[in-house]
């Protein structure tokens, strides 16, 4: 979120600051236009009971711009690749071969990777695009309540935790349906509900006594892996949310005190954080599914 934010901040009145606001002309001298940092993204339009957020257009807007790439570059691919091409191919090739450092395997990387390389980019854009000029400063003014209160048009997706929720289910749940794909639905309930290891008891005691305490142990381990799963979707959820939100408030607090090149090395700092912050939540990914691919044995 950038300096200019700060255009209309803590319901001060608009003579007192002396700024230009959309419609601010239309405003009588005792009206109040407020705007302040919220943990919600705010409502632009609705389409009967859909409501279009600002965050909501901002993730349509890094769709775009994925699909127009990704359509330039298929259409740009050459026998004798230009350096244009050959700069795709070895990102996508370093990309590869880490994830092969955390599948250990080519081919279940082939399967993952097109899920876990898109994430990837959709959360790099979207927390680049935040820190853009005019994202989170322009906009227009809405009535709320007896209130005129100051609404951009346009968010940071990330900083949204409806956005970052959504990314972690769909990670999460995925996970778990491409490891019953992979290894079976009945193997794949027994990582969690182990049935079979309180089934093989009776048949096993007599040989392997210690089996009555170890596989009661194994059956609430499963359990706990229940809880886990949630505790996944809280932490990639909470994790990117939390970091990029936190990034905007800090760069509108530093703009509040000293609005020029003060503020340029945090948006430096920003980047760096979209890039780990990315690269984090898409390898997380990849562990995920690499882990519900892999049967209970191994």
């Amino acid at each position: 979120m950038s300096e200019a934010n700060i255009i209309v901040e803590q319901t001060q009145t608009v003579n007192e600051q002396n700024v230009q606001v959309p419609g601010a002309d239309n405003l009588s001298a005792e009206t109040q236009v407020a705007h302040e940092v919220t943990l919600f993204a705010e409502p632009i339009w609705a389409f009967g009971s859909f409501t279009v957020t600002n965050s909501l257009i901002n993730s349509w807007i890094v769709v775009l711009i994925i699909l127009v790439l990704a359509v330039f570059i298929r259409q740009g691919l050459k026998t004798i690749p230009s350096r244009f091409q050959t700069a795709v191919e070895t990102i996508v090739d370093g990309a590869l071969n880490l994830a092969d450092s955390v599948t250990g395997d080519r081919i279940k990387t082939l399967k993952i990777f097109p899920l876990a390389f898109g994430v990837f980019l959709f959360i790099l854009l979207n927390n680049w695009l935040g820190l853009l000029p005019g994202v989170g400063s322009i906009g227009f003014i809405a009535t709320q309540g007896h209130q005129q209160i100051f609404v951009p048009l346009l968010r940071g997706a990330t900083a949204d935790f409806n956005t970052t929720l959504a990314l972690a289910l769909m990670s999460v749940i995925g996970a778990n349906i491409f490891g019953i794909v992979a290894v079976g639905a009945w193997k794949y309930f027994n990582k969690f509900v182990n049935l079979k290891a309180l089934a093989s008891i009776p048949r096993k005691i007599i040989k392997e006594p210690t089996i009555i305490m170890v596989n009661p142990i194994k059956f609430f381990v499963g359990l706990i892996e229940i809880i886990g799963e949630f505790a996944k979707i809280a932490s990639l959820s909470f994790r990117l949310f939390g970091n990029i939100f936190a990034g905007e408030v800090l760069l509108t607090s530093i703009a509040i005190m000293i609005a020029f090149i003060a503020p340029i090395p945090f948006i430096f700092l920003e980047i760096i954080i979209g890039i780990v912050q990315a690269l984090i939540f898409s390898m997380l990914t990849l562990v995920y599914f690499s882990v519900a691919a892999t049967a209970e044995e191994h």
